[in-house]
């Protein structure tokens, strides 16, 4: 079966082609500036890049563009759109109506957009994706929504509940329901394989660090907890993003600065975390080379990211009474050995002990970290979440 596979922004959509009986990528791209003036980038599986530049005035345009380059008689890959059989759509807040993934139907459009008030930047975007690709493939395709929040609607009350009045979460819904679920689930499971073990008999903790950046503990195959919460805005400091900080600093500086609300969330969400510490760069690989060169407020931001990762970990390793085994993944996690090594010195009191000539030379593989003197593997496992929603796709069409 052939998936294509659906991540849609604002502006932007991006796009892969999967068989699902090899799970080989057939081409992948993206759309971008759609709305302004359009680009199509277009890469076929050992096939050269196409760039095209091209009015996108909405998304549906981009998809019928997507869909010219797939069955294009030079460089496509499908002989027909009837080869597409089926679309799985990334869907970002599913709130608590959707605890799994689901076959995208009316009821379920409508019961997303009833969540766009918790995800107001990404649900109505995610959910345009879903018409346009209707509108151009039309109504009687099979498409499924996969939820950035939906495995981890396993967490007990306990973890999910914060400590204001419960009027709040019977009201509006106000609670902790944690993203990446997607990469998570991919991630922690393919670390079992790799290991040879029952995934179902595991305590994992996955890091997916990145830009946006989360740690999730996964207790016998199930999310017991995550570090974000209501948004993608607690947890770690992350590359533009705050992380946890003190309600009363938010209200201090607001006073201080004269600003409203929308002034404050704008400083925590897109001026803070690594990029407000170093005054530099949100990019890691800036600060590392800023640090190199002896530059102490990137040196003191990439710091703070790893002791508040170690934190979480370590309290993840507290609420699973135990951990074994622990995962990087993403864009910091695959590619920053840095990172990886700052975060792990945390832990030798457990037992854990980096390779780390090895941690130094590997980004982006499926490698073990540790050695093998370690009481507890530490790996890399890059992240595939096309490949999970594809999956996902199949299992509820086939």
């Amino acid at each position: 079966m052939n998936v294509l596979v659906i991540n849609c922004g604002s502006s932007s959509l991006k796009y892969q082609v999967i068989n699902s009986d090899s799970e080989e990528v057939l081409a992948k791209g993206i759309c971008e500036r759609i709305g302004i003036d359009g680009r199509l980038v277009y890469k076929p599986e050992g096939g050269e890049k196409e760039i095209t530049e091209a009015a996108m005035p909405t998304h549906t345009e981009a998809v019928r563009m997507v869909l010219d380059a797939l069955v294009n008689p030079k460089t496509g890959v499908l002989k027909s759109l009837d080869e597409i059989e089926a679309v799985g759509h990334r869907l970002v807040h599913g709130g608590e109506k959707f605890a799994s993934s689901t076959v995208i139907t009316e009821e379920v459009i409508k019961a997303v957009e009833e969540c766009s008030e918790l995800a107001p930047l990404h649900n109505p975007a995610n959910l345009i994706g879903v018409r346009a690709c209707q509108e151009v493939l039309g109504k009687d395709i099979p498409m499924v929504g996969v939820f950035d929040t939906a495995f981890h609607q396993t967490m007990p009350e306990e973890a999910y509940m914060y400590g204001i009045p419960y009027k709040y979460y019977e009201q509006y819904k106000v609670r902790k329901y944690g993203f990446h679920g997607t990469s998570h689930s991919y991630v922690s499971k393919r670390a079992c394989e790799m290991l040879g073990k029952n995934y179902e008999d595991m305590k994992v903790i996955v890091c997916h660090l990145g830009n946006g950046a989360s740690i999730c503990a996964v207790k016998n195959g199930k999310s017991i907890d995550t570090s974000m919460g209501l948004s993608p805005l607690e947890g770690l400091t992350m590359g533009t993003r705050s992380g946890d900080i003190d309600p009363s600093a938010v209200e201090y500086i607001a006073k201080k600065e004269n600003l409203d609300f929308d002034g404050v969330m704008n400083i925590l969400n897109k001026e803070s975390g690594v990029y407000g510490l170093s005054g530099l760069s949100s990019d890691f690989r800036d600060l590392e080379l800023a640090e190199e060169k002896g530059d102490e407020r990137s040196k003191m931001a990439r710091a703070v990211f790893c002791y508040r990762a170690a934190k979480y970990i370590g309290s993840y390793i507290t609420a699973m009474n135990g951990v074994d085994v622990i995962c990087f993944t993403a864009g910091v996690g695959e590619n920053d050995w840095g990172i990886r090594e700052g975060i792990c010195e945390y832990f030798g009191y457990m037992g854990i002990e980096m390779d780390k000539e090895l941690n130094k030379k590997v980004r982006g593989i499926e490698v073990t970290l540790s050695t093998p003197e370690s009481k507890i593997p530490v790996l890399m496992v890059p992240t595939n979440e096309e490949l999970a929603i594809c999956r996902e796709t199949v299992a509820l069409v086939k």
